[in-house]
């Protein structure tokens, strides 16, 4: 669809590639012709075709096709990523590393020890320990191992509604097995069927996740934050009157500065500018009876499709079309990762990480170095085709642009390192020590229900439907000429809305019962209904491009094949 710049083509970065230099970068492989981008990046194809499917290795030319294909995206995302890997670290020396790192710690760290609240409550297993030390792990192995290192991953509201459904299911039946036993093996199972997907090249089925997809459970996402903020809220009514109100207050409170903050960051001088329960971390998932392994698959296949689209839903975000990004991803790489990491949750007892919403692209957005559009001749942009161009450092950034004196900032290049996401993990492990413990437990519950509503409310403005439901109900005439939806027809955008709420109401509902562990097979359904359904129903093609569209670039698409 052409919603989006022209795809941009993987490119090697030069030995002095970073943001702090002005290096020049080799001219496009495309206009090498094909052969040279087969020899430059094996696997990828100049006509945007799947890299995983269309090229395998020739160096096994007696092994069947299917065998050759075999863990080909994941060779493909590593001969990709790892020659920007120094530059990942060193492109870090940008003041806006810091402020970053602050912000994603502090809108990771708060939300799970809500979340450890609750799941101390229901399975009296998890803890703000565990959450944290799942944080650290997750971290570490993103940042230091992964292909992309702008996803933020953790404790997400999702997998804590999955880990207190299976704790319901599980402590009812007779002789029920051993609650960390049992999760053991569902994360190991889940794992083994990550690591099936990556060697399979199944992440290229994500072609056909589109912002209807994206937008559905962003909505549920939100929603699950504001619910748990009433929820923490609504808790302290048990302990007082008194108490609960003055819980209201401090979340009202942390709500509006939250936001009061926010919009003074958005003004233009800013841009210059131990276990629960004392049990032993290692958990012998290796005793659990032979019937309830075997239990343990359904809910391992669950938490695999719960993972396939959160993950990698969060990674489409967080390398979103509004990102200026200029480094390959690797979503085959970092599945399985993914698998790695739910299999360490499993070992040593914490709640499984993954892709988190909207922290993920909170973390990119607060990367962005901002400048005003560069003037470029008509004549030359019609003849020739142009990817955003990288600003390699804050000095052009600071004296660019200027026969725009007048123009509103736009994105011009993302600080894309590692450090950033490697030093809120490494904070999250230090407040593992006794007296930060200590500290976290004085924290009201009221500053968190407030984190949790602004979060929620945050993730509300930007998303799609929010958009298009504020489109309904605003005054025709207070609309700008050039608004895309202008050119829909109002029926078609109520039905187009009306597909999306279905979705968002059936999972939304669906956790609400003990019936929470389908949701994500609700959530997985959006994929086939976007591409079976949605097209059957009366759009055009001019609104269906205009109500939906890929997630990310094509630059970042590529790594899955492209998009529809």
């Amino acid at each position: 669809m052409a919603l989006f710049n022209e795809p941009r083509v993987l490119q090697q970065p030069t030995a002095t590639s970073s943001l702090g230099s002005s290096a020049t970068m080799e001219p496009p492989l495309s206009s090498r012709g094909d052969d040279a981008l087969e020899r430059e990046i094996p696997g990828v194809s100049s006509a945007g075709a799947s890299a995983t499917l269309r090229n395998p290795a020739s160096s096994w030319p007696l092994l069947p096709p299917f065998a050759r294909r075999l863990g080909a995206g994941i060779v493909q995302d590593l001969r990709a990523r790892a020659p920007w890997y120094i530059s990942d670290w060193t492109d870090a020396w940008n003041y806006r590393v810091v402020p970053a790192t602050a912000l994603i710690f502090f809108a990771n760290v708060l939300p799970g020890i809500a979340f450890s609240l609750d799941l101390i409550e229901t399975t009296q297993q998890y803890g703000v320990a565990e959450v944290l030390m799942s944080s650290f792990m997750a971290a570490f192995i993103f940042s230091v191992f992964g292909a992309q290192p702008l996803t933020i991953a953790g404790v997400t509201g999702p997998i804590t509604v999955f880990n207190k459904t299976i704790y319901d299911i599980v402590l009812k039946q007779p002789n029920a097995p051993n609650y960390l036993h049992f999760v053991g093996w569902v994360y190991l199972w889940a794992a083994i069927i990550h690591w099936i997907t990556a060697t399979l090249n199944w992440c290229n089925f994500l072609k056909y996740v589109t912002r209807f997809s994206c937008d559905t459970f962003g909505f549920y996402v939100s929603w699950v934050y504001l619910q748990y903020g009433v929820q923490v809220t609504t808790r302290q009514f048990s302990e007082g009157v008194d108490g609960a109100f003055v819980a209201v207050i401090l979340a009202l409170l942390m709500l509006v500065t939250s936001f009061l903050f926010q919009s003074l960051s958005e003004k233009t001088y800013f841009h210059r500018i131990i276990p629960a329960n004392d049990r032993p971390w290692l958990v012998k998932f290796w005793e659990l009876d032979g019937k309830w392994v075997g239990i343990a698959l359904p809910f391992g296949i669950v938490l695999w499709i719960l993972f396939f689209f959160d993950h990698n839903v969060s990674s489409l975000i967080a390398q979103g079309s509004q990102f200026p990004l200029r480094k390959p991803p690797g979503f085959h790489y970092d599945f399985f990762l993914l698998g790695i990491t739910t299999f360490l949750a499993g070992v040593i007892g914490v709640p499984a990480p993954n892709g988190l919403i909207p922290q993920a692209p909170i973390h990119t957005t607060s990367l962005l170095i901002m400048g005003r559009p560069k003037k470029i001749d008509e004549e030359e942009q019609a003849q020739t085709p142009r990817r955003p161009s990288p600003v390699m450092s804050s000095r052009v950034e600071e004296k660019a642009f200027h026969s725009f004196p007048h123009a509103q900032e736009v994105p011009t290049a993302v600080v894309e390192q590692r450090v950033s996401n490697l030093a809120q993990g490494a904070l999250c492990l230090v407040l593992l020590t006794g007296p930060f413990l200590h500290i976290l437990n004085l924290i009201p519950r009221g500053v968190l229900a407030g984190l949790f509503w602004y979060m929620g409310a945050d993730a509300l403005r930007g998303n799609g439907i929010t958009l298009k439901l504020l489109y309904l109900i605003r005054d025709k005439s207070l609309t700008p000429s050039d608004e895309p939806l202008r050119k829909v027809r109002k029926s078609r955008l109520v039905l187009f809305v009306a597909v999306q709420l279905i979705g968002f109401g059936a999972t939304f509902a669906m956790t609400q019962t003990i019936a929470a562990i389908g949701f994500p097979v609700v959530t997985l359904l959006l994929v086939p209904t976007r591409i079976l359904i949605i097209p059957r129903l009366p759009f055009t093609p001019e609104e269906l491009s205009i109500l939906d569209g890929p997630t990310a670039s094509p630059f970042t698409m590529e790594s899955v094949g492209g998009s529809l």
